[in-house]
């Protein structure tokens, strides 16, 4: 009874945070403001409705990974700048770029999964959601932080390891470069290079 109560009481949190959303000033509610002015149609219902649509092209259209990827691209974008929910948005980004790795390494797997890209934006979605209990957070605290603190004398010597070759490869073009520069200062380079100028222009 205690869990379906507070489901109950997630639900309408979630419908207020909706509500909120849809009363805030940005390029969605805009854009709804102005169907709405034109169709009579409240703009829950518009939002509803958007959300039916991309649910079903999630399911059935072609583009439905550019599509999930957009959903969970840009409205966080949108909102990163925002000082008051910066440590949320970092949190959302960190676990956005550990998703996309492994993605990246199981792609093949991934996507023969049936109803794999709605599962996905409704993962990002939860990552993203305006709540305590969302997504990004537990992942970090539970999973990304811990791990992280386990190799972290690791990582920092394969971090020190790959600067040092980095810096090593950049030493060794300038170096080259350098070479070839004082080379084409040669007379001996300048004599062979410019002599057939020199007959042509005589």
């Amino acid at each position: 009874m205690l869990s379906v109560r507070r489901c109950y009481h997630y639900f309408v949190y979630l419908v207020y945070r909706v509500e909120a959303f849809l009363n805030e000033k940005n390029i969605v509610t805009d854009c709804l403001n102005k169907i709405e002015e034109k169709t009579r149609i409240k703009k829950r219902y518009l939002a509803l409705g958007a959300a039916g649509v991309i649910g079903a092209y999630l399911l059935f259209g072609h583009g439905a990974s550019l599509l999930c990827n957009l959903i969970g691209f840009v409205y966080p974008a949108y909102y990163s700048p925002d000082k008051e929910d910066d440590t949320q948005w970092l949190t959302y980004w960190v676990i956005y770029g550990f998703f996309s790795v492994g993605e990246f390494f199981s792609d093949i797997f991934l996507h023969s999964f049936p109803f794999y890209h709605v599962c996905k934006c409704l993962f990002l979605l939860w990552c993203m959601a305006p709540v305590s209990w969302n997504g990004s957070q537990i992942l970090y605290r539970y999973t990304v932080r811990p791990l992280f603190l386990k190799h972290e004398a690791r990582v920092d010597e394969m971090v020190g390891d790959i600067s040092g070759k980095a810096m090593s490869a950049a030493e060794n073009v300038t170096r080259e470069g350098t070479q070839h520069k004082s080379c084409f200062k040669t007379p001996f380079f300048s004599r062979v290079f410019f002599l057939p100028v020199h007959l042509i222009i005589k």
